[in-house]
């Protein structure tokens, strides 16, 4: 990179530039282990000529604290694909259950919101479309920061709430639909070949609900139809008609290259005769009970928390831990 004419051919430049931010990644917390490895050398040398016990007390939370980086590092380690390193677009989709379900997945949006927050992710909200009464019927929230896409990649699914409805008068228990859809924020060097004019439909219309009225009241709104698939995609963030169809094509080019990569999974998987991930829409993954029990359950690895306030504040480290552990088939904790 610190080479004479390194720019000159942008493009290439870029790939390099890409290159070098991933393997970064992948580098920088290996060399903490490393240090952090050096250091606990250092302590244990100390602690074996010390008689007060101070040494062998720090040397106990220096050996706690490395265990939890290479749990950390493993964990990382288990995204190996290209693009879980990258940032995602989150989708959010009321399911059955009427104004229950719309105010279920508003509360999802937040959950998701509040992990990306403690994460330390940066977020826009690319779309939203209000439900009449509460919540809202969807969403789509673009999550920036390293690995996103990786540690959420199991969060697609349908979630089931029971609990009982705020909004029935008799108090009665009520179960709730929604669902999450998830693609990567592709970088601007992956390329789609897309017929923008030939197979790509584009509405245009006025941005709605609380969103709307912070950006604007013209027909600045973007919907695109890939026709081939049926595959929709919109934005109303922007002010600009401009930047919404420029957001709007970079969703839907993700989603198209999210399709091909679940499409040659699904091959590989039936090849093994192994089955295939629950896709946007399909069986439930985890169940939320807040009534007549407290707890939260992922049916496919089985891991559970009696603390659903918890879970729903954003704390979602067990599930996508055991979520990617077991994807390599390792037991959690090994």
């Amino acid at each position: 990179m610190a080479a004479p004419g390194f720019w000159d051919n942008a493009p290439k430049a870029q790939d390099v530039v890409t290159q070098m931010r991933r393997l970064t990644l992948e580098i920088k917390p290996l060399k903490e282990l490393q240090s952090a490895a050096d250091d606990l050398q250092v302590l244990l040398e100390f602690a074996a000529e010390d008689t007060t016990g101070a040494s062998e007390k720090e040397l106990i939370q220096a050996i706690s604290a490395l265990t939890q980086q290479v749990a950390a590092v493993e964990l990382q380690a288990m995204l190996s694909k290209p693009e879980d390193a990258l940032g995602a677009y989150l989708s959010v989709q009321a399911g059955e259950g009427g104004t229950d379900a719309s105010d279920w997945a508003a509360m999802l949006l937040r959950m998701y919101q509040r992990w990306a927050e403690v994460q330390g992710f940066t977020m826009e909200m690319l779309d939203m479309s209000e439900a009449e009464e509460a919540g809202i019927r969807s969403a789509t929230l673009a999550i920036r920061g390293s690995y996103a896409f990786g540690y959420l990649k199991g969060e697609v699914g349908v979630h089931r709430l029971i609990r009982i409805s705020p909004f029935d008068s008799a108090g009665r228990r009520q179960t709730s639909f929604a669902a999450i859809d998830l693609v990567p924020e592709l970088d601007d060097d992956v390329k789609i070949e897309i017929d923008w004019d030939k197979d790509v439909r584009e509405d245009v219309f006025r941005a709605s609900g609380a969103g709307g009225q912070k950006v604007n009241k013209t027909s600045s709104a973007i919907r695109l139809t890939y026709i081939p698939t049926n595959t929709v995609v919109q934005c109303q963030n922007e002010r600009s008609q401009h930047k919404n169809r420029a957001l709007a094509r970079k969703m839907l080019t993700a989603k198209l290259f999210q399709s091909e990569q679940e499409k040659r999974d699904a091959e590989l998987a039936a090849k093994r005769g192994e089955k295939t991930k629950i896709g946007f829409g399909g069986g439930t993954i985890r169940t939320y009970e807040l009534n007549p029990t407290q707890r939260v359950k992922d049916h496919r690895t089985l891991t559970v928390s009696s603390n659903p306030s918890r879970v729903l504040d954003g704390d979602l480290k067990p599930f996508i831990e055991s979520y990617l552990r077991e994807q390599i088939g390792k037991p959690e904790g090994k």
